[in-house]
């Protein structure tokens, strides 16, 4: 398949219904709607995939921002997560010596349906996210990627396109997941 021209927006309450869409789409991760380490009143384990939507859907409402969606023309066909890390629960990473902690900015999650991977789509999406939290005055972008053969959390990336980003380890959060970042300034 032929690379499609891919455009990048921020998700904004203006562009909520295409999230959306993407999410509700088959494949897509409409189980989660990317609030697996965001904070989620109760038990997140037992909070209904409405529930999770709700609540994703609050914060692009209250101006937080949640990550970026890929354009194929008008349609969003694949999701990057990034957001402050303080929009985020326990995720494993460091304080950073004289970096505010809203000015690290994690990377949690892509979705990239299976018709598109293969044509280095996440690659463009981690640029066009790094490129997002600079602009909105991010100083590191840390992720939490894991090894290509894991058998699970493959949806935050893996090492490989990490370090070819210039991104490095900065050590682990649990067995599988490594935490790494890129300075930005």
């Amino acid at each position: 398949m032929q690379q499609p021209s891919l455009t990048f927006r921020e998700v904004t309450q203006a562009n909520w219904a295409d999230m959306a869409a993407l999410f509700e789409s088959k494949g897509a991760p409409g189980y989660c709607w990317c609030m697996a380490w965001r904070p989620l009143a109760g038990d997140r384990n037992k909070a209904s995939n409405a529930q999770r939507k709700q609540a994703l859907q609050s914060m692009v409402q209250a101006g937080t921002p949640v990550g970026i969606l890929a354009y194929h023309g008008d349609k969003a066909v694949a999701w990057c997560s990034i957001a402050p890390r303080p929009s985020h629960n326990a995720l494993g990473g460091p304080d950073y010596a004289g970096v505010a902690a809203d000015q690290v900015w994690s990377l949690t999650c892509f979705y990239v349906p299976r018709a598109l991977r293969g044509e280095g789509l996440m690659k463009q999406l981690l640029q066009q996210a790094t490129e997002t939290a600079r602009r909105r005055g991010a100083r590191i972008v840390e992720a939490y990627p894991v090894d290509p053969d894991s058998p699970s959390y493959r949806f935050m990336g893996f090492v490989p396109t990490f370090e070819q980003a210039g991104f490095i380890e900065t050590g682990r959060a649990g067995s599988r997941r490594h935490v790494m970042h890129l300075r930005l300034s």
